[in-house]
């Protein structure tokens, strides 16, 4: 994808949005999400634009040194990362916003409620999905399933950003959580 039209669908996902609305009560996993993330977890993996995807892992990798010190963790992170937002049509750098956000790019983090990785995934969709065997500790796995969610979640909310990112981290009608991501995608993740 050509920088301008990176710019644009970022411009986009990150422009001021509508307030966040009223949670809705969910009654557990979405049947829908279940078999979109059943299908991607099914997926053979490629990479199909090798020179888009060099150029922007040179400039991602500056930015991400601090936090992943180990320059074959790192690649293999931004790699994984660029191919899993460009195979569900969202902005890497979003996703590494996100990252940041739930797991500050700490690939074993576990959290209180139980979310695992770097994308911070509940286990249950493992089960819910019928891929018990899966691990959500593997940058792979981890990725293809948080960004499925995401996408997911931005097209339930019409492309509302803000609510989208307030479903993925189940803080749906809260600002914090959307703004603290749309901060680090603007300030960090896309500088123009």
């Amino acid at each position: 994808m050509e920088i301008l039209a990176r710019i644009r669908i970022i411009a986009l996902l990150a422009a001021p949005l509508l307030p966040a609305g009223v949670l809705c009560a969910d009654d557990g996993p979405d049947p829908e999400l279940s078999e979109i993330l059943r299908a991607a977890a099914s997926e053979i993996d490629t990479f199909p634009d090798r020179f888009d995807a060099e150029v922007w892992l040179t400039d991602m990798s500056r930015r991400l040194a601090r936090q992943v010190s180990d320059p074959e963790e790192r690649i293999k992170i931004l790699t994984r990362v660029h191919y899993e937002a460009s195979r569900v049509a969202l902005p890497p750098e979003l996703i590494l916003a996100v990252i940041e956000v739930e797991s500050n790019f700490d690939r074993y983090a576990i959290s209180v409620a139980g979310a695992i990785g770097l994308m911070q995934i509940m286990p249950f969709w493992l089960d819910e999905i019928g891929r018990p065997d899966d691990n959500l500790l593997h940058i792979d796995t981890n990725l293809r399933y948080g960004c499925t969610i995401l996408r997911f979640y931005y097209d339930k909310e019409n492309g509302d950003l803000r609510r989208a990112l307030g479903r993925y981290n189940g803080s749906l009608g809260k600002r914090k959580y959307p703004n603290k991501v749309i901060d680090k995608l603007s300030k960090k993740w896309f500088q123009a």
